[in-house]
């Protein structure tokens, strides 16, 4: 398998640039020609280049915003692009970044274009990043459209960080409790169990099952700890498996309130992203290629990429939209709306923006329902482990008072 460089062009006749895996470079064009685009060339990339690819680390979103603020700041100001490139590449902190810009540079003076610049670094420019780019040095727009894809940026990373935010509290709490529980079963338990052998008697029920469960944690705690550790490394084998991401993708859409969170989620995400690259004027096929590939679950980019096969027949995009059952009827009307009066781009980012409320809202909605279920599921666990600990003390009480 190596790697191949292509260029190639869709059917609005931009060209397009890339890189693609392949056994021999009849196999990269014909793949190529499944992708609906007129192949212009495949060359295998030198050694030195694969080097330079893998090299390439991911940037964090906050670095790509500063990086495509400030070079569509210093373009829109009438500076030459290689020279906006040498100004950043002088003042960026980021070492990774700061050598990728450096690099970009060289490679737009030794004459190639800035999009074929920056697909040389896939870890560190996403393809939507790419294509955006090449939709605005095609049309004379690199300014502008920078411009919209650091807001697009930085509106996908607030998303992001919400949820995040949200979830954060909860984990911690859950983290808190399995670990107060752990020590109450490994450590206290087995002093109260000395003290209870001394004294003889029988003892009540509860207390003897929850003296089996610290027995069987003490003598089976590094074989159980490892057949979790086995467990989650075989789940995410699994997960990584095309059948197995389909999967769970699909159960956690069907998870009671969190299944609606990340539906909304995927939803924002597809109607931002959508909007972006069509304002930015990349096809309509080539943006819900990408917009399949960044939705972030399988049973929507399977839903877009069966619409996308339904628009390149001629049909509408939002009725094979509707057939999916993955986005709601309001969505796909708003779509049908944008498609008719030719204002597809304003209506996606209404929905967008409608959505990220949505997120927020049920993000801290979900917060303050967590909160208490976690303070009650504490109090039932620690609760009743101490009272199955201090059962036996009242009957001692008892029988002596008798």
């Amino acid at each position: 398998m190596s790697t191949y460089r292509y260029t190639a062009k869709d059917k609005d006749g931009l060209t397009v640039v890339g890189m693609l895996d392949g056994a021999s470079d009849v196999e990269v064009a014909n793949a190529l020609h499944n992708k609906e685009l007129v192949v212009i060339s495949v060359e295998p990339v030198k050694e030195k280049d694969l080097k330079t690819k893998t090299k390439a680390k991911k940037i964090k979103d906050d670095d790509l915003v500063i990086f495509s603020r400030q070079l569509a700041t210093m373009i829109d100001a009438g500076i030459p692009l290689v020279q906006s490139l040498g100004i950043l590449g002088e003042q960026i902190e980021n070492k990774n970044l700061k050598g990728i810009v450096i690099m970009l540079r060289q490679d737009i003076e030794a004459g190639m274009s800035f999009c074929d610049a920056l697909a040389r670094h896939p870890n560190a420019f996403s393809e939507l990043f790419i294509n955006i780019v090449r939709a605005g040095e095609t049309s004379g727009m690199l300014d502008e459209v920078l411009d919209r894809l650091a807001t697009y940026l930085e509106k996908s990373t607030a998303l992001t960080r919400k949820i995040r935010s949200g979830l954060v509290y909860p984990a911690v709490v859950i983290s808190m409790a399995i670990l107060i529980t752990s020590v109450l079963l490994l450590k206290v338990v087995p002093t109260f169990k000395g003290i209870f052998e001394m004294l003889g008697g029988s003892l009540p029920l509860p207390t003897r099952i929850l003296i089996g469960i610290s027995d069987l944690l003490r003598h089976y705690f590094w074989p159980l700890l490892a057949l979790l550790g086995i467990s989650v490394f075989l789940l995410k084998k699994w997960i990584n498996t095309g059948k197995g991401s389909y999967s769970f993708d699909r159960r956690k859409l069907k998870i009671p309130i969190l299944g609606l969170l990340f539906r909304k989620v995927a939803i924002a995400k597809f109607a931002r992203t959508f909007s972006t690259l069509a304002k930015s004027g990349v096809s309509i096929l080539n943006t819900l290629d990408i917009v399949a590939k960044t939705s972030g679950n399988k049973v929507v980019e399977k839903a877009i990429m069966a619409c996308r096969a339904s628009v390149s027949d001629g049909e509408s995009l939002s009725r094979p939209l509707s057939k999916s059952g993955v986005f709601p009827p309001m969505v796909c009307r708003m779509i049908g709306v944008g498609e008719q009066t030719g204002q597809l781009e304003k209506m996606l980012s209404k929905i967008a923006d409608f959505y990220d409320e949505q997120v927020d809202a049920q993000v801290a909605a979900l917060t303050s329902m967590i909160e208490p279920l976690v303070i009650a599921f504490l109090g039932v666990i620690i609760g009743g482990i101490v009272i199955s600990l201090f059962l036996p003390i009242f009957q001692i009480s008892e029988l002596i008072s008798g």
